[in-house]
């Protein structure tokens, strides 16, 4: 791997976590939320911070919280109320193990504004037989872009050749994507795409998967969304500011995930900004490329804390 770790903050009392098998949440105890008087803390932060305006919500991580309520509005109305603009929805639609519920496009767009908010981009589907479905599903919503937790068939665990394969396919998409007036689609990374290295035929040089795939799409229709913890948790860890200096014009979206990384690629989400990521360098060299600050956490409890926590120390950090 050619970019390795080079930061990592103390860690300070990161929250527990409750997984599944296969990284699906589970109910989280439930904990009193923080009272606070001001919503958004960022107004009284002196310094550079991230404005609401770029911060966003990946659904999953309150999912468990979403399953307890029976619906999907209270976390709406936390996200409200402690600042969010923007969300990043989860699932296909029509399904119960997703954001929307049985809402059609325009009832989910309604309930939004409803609660000030919007929808920029969202983890769906990547089918191409189907895609013209997920098109107008997002261009109803309003997503700015369009992209899935993950990356499309064939993926990148079988060959240096299925990892051109799967760049076409994002290539194919994105495309569909962008002539549609969706925006560009994304892929997302866990640590295999970093860890899956292969020797590139034409220059015998060594490459993650997750390099051979942005050299090999199209800047117009693609973009990626990096996972800044389960990068930093893949193999000896990435050095994420010196990822974003290299590759930051192909880097639009950042996932904003912090907590135990505990050097053997199991590392434990928790709480933004009370973990082992270092966020001023990423934030550093994000400027002027990511759009997107979407805040996750796997098996966040069933409350408030992990969204009003993390989005404080997000707006307020100066960096």
């Amino acid at each position: 791997m050619s970019i390795k770790t080079r930061t990592r903050g103390a860690l300070a009392g990161a929250a527990g976590v409750a997984l599944l098998a296969g990284g699906l949440l589970a109910g989280g105890p439930a904990l009193a939320a923080p009272e606070s008087e001001n919503a958004n803390p960022a107004a009284d932060c002196a310094g550079r911070s991230i404005p609401a305006s770029k911060v966003s919500f990946q659904m999953f991580s309150q999912l468990g919280w979403q399953f307890a309520e029976g619906d999907v509005e209270p976390v709406l109305a936390a996200l409200s109320e402690a600042g969010y603009k923007n969300i990043e929805g989860f699932g296909n639609p029509g399904s119960f193990f997703s954001t929307y519920g049985d809402r059609t496009a325009d009832e989910f767009r309604a309930l939004l504004k409803e609660y000030g908010l919007k929808m920029p981009s969202a983890h769906g589907n990547t089918n191409e037989a189907t895609f013209d479905e997920t098109l107008e599903w997002a261009k109803a919503v309003g997503q700015k872009y369009t992209g899935s937790g993950g990356f499309p068939a064939p993926g990148i665990n079988s060959g240096y050749e299925n990892v051109l394969l799967t760049a076409e396919a994002m290539n194919r998409l994105g495309e569909r994507s962008v002539k549609a007036g969706v925006g560009k689609f994304f892929g997302h990374n866990h640590q295999s795409e970093f860890t899956t290295t292969y020797t590139v035929p034409e220059t015998g040089e060594v490459k993650s998967a997750w390099e051979i795939l942005v050299e090999n799409t199209d800047p117009r229709w693609v973009t990626f969304q990096v996972d800044v913890f389960w990068a930093s948790d893949a193999g000896e860890g990435v050095d994420v500011p010196a990822l974003l200096e290299k590759y930051g014009d192909r880097i639009e979206l950042l996932h904003i995930k912090d907590g135990d990384l505990n050097g053997e690629g199991r590392g434990v989400p928790g709480n933004v900004g009370q973990g082992d990521i270092h966020w001023e360098p990423i934030l550093e060299e994000a400027l002027g490329h990511v759009n997107l600050y979407v805040i996750e956490r796997d098996g966040a409890p069933n409350d408030a804390t992990f969204l009003t926590e993390s989005f404080d120390y997000l707006t307020c950090l100066e960096y």
